[in-house]
């Protein structure tokens, strides 16, 4: 396996906490911090994975009817779309192309 360097700059407490755990687990700071990233790395794909197989089994019809039922009200304070997004320009982004 080839390796690269890193300078990797942590806050100082945070260093100091990988120190310990790392301390504890009986590893180098460097390879408890491999460690780490690696979890990391493999959960963020991991759930990449599970949304594409969400996405795959979608049916824009079941969404839209679960929409039709919600009630026609303003949105709680919060849930507003970002200023500059409308509900149309939104669906026009989530429609399959032709």
């Amino acid at each position: 396996m080839s390796r690269s360097s890193y300078p990797l700059k942590l806050p100082e407490t945070l260093k100091r906490d990988a120190q310990r755990l790392a301390k504890q687990d009986g590893v180098s700071l460097n390879q408890w911090i491999a460690a780490a990233v690696a979890r990391q790395v493999g959960a963020s794909e991991e759930a990449e994975g599970f949304f594409e197989r969400r996405a795959a089994r979608a049916r824009r019809g079941a969404m839209l009817e679960i929409l039709a039922k919600t009630p026609d009200r303003p949105p709680d304070a919060g849930d507003e779309l970002p200023e500059g997004l409308d509900s149309d320009a939104l669906l026009k982004r989530t429609r399959p192309s032709a």
